[in-house]
């Protein structure tokens, strides 16, 4: 069994000054920058042969490169928070892209979670911080904005979790390229 999801890669042009962001938050467990990433579906647990036709239906996937950025920082969780990020400024181009991994894992028949689409970059999970502390610490950081990075490619990822404990690592599985009609001119 693989526990899949489809997401953007984050440069390190963009990574390193988020890393920065990553303290003065109790009850944090902060995410490792290799792991950062903007999630476009969530597939959960897939079996091999599963995974190998989702490979399928998303190397048909036909989109364009676009641009992204980092826009603000947000929380999930109104009561308890569960998990602060790096807001992503929303495009037409980045939700069509999550429309269609979302409708190859229809065409399989895989269950997906009912949460609305929200471009994102985990920071950190929670464990007992209290909602007047998020509030304060997205306010703080809530100026941060990045240059626009191009996305040019997505990935299937596979979670692996680690055998010592600690937050579990991201591996590229397979390799998808948004067609990119500005290359060779930026």
């Amino acid at each position: 069994m693989y526990r899949l999801f489809a997401a953007l890669p984050v440069p390190p042009e963009i990574s390193a000054p988020l890393r920065k962001l990553q303290k003065d938050l109790p009850g944090a467990s902060w995410r490792p920058e290799e792991n950062f990433h903007v999630t476009l579906c969530f597939y959960g647990e897939l079996s091999e042969n599963q995974a190998r036709d989702l490979d399928e239906l998303l190397a048909e996937i036909e989109a364009d490169a676009f641009d992204l950025r980092v826009e603000g920082m947000g929380w999930f969780g109104r009561r308890e928070p569960s998990a602060v990020w790096a807001r992503i400024g929303e495009s037409d181009e980045l939700r069509a892209l999550a429309s269609q991994c979302e409708r190859a894992a229809r065409r399989l028949g895989i269950p997906l979670e009912k949460h609305p689409f929200t471009p994102h970059i985990t920071l950190a999970y929670l464990h007992g911080t209290p909602l007047d502390t998020v509030r304060d610490w997205t306010e703080a950081h809530q100026a941060h904005r990045s240059a626009p990075f191009r996305a040019r490619l997505f990935h299937l990822y596979a979670s692996v979790p680690r055998r010592s404990g600690g937050p579990s690592r991201y591996d590229p599985m397979a390799d998808y390229p948004l067609r990119d009609l500005h290359a060779g001119f930026d």
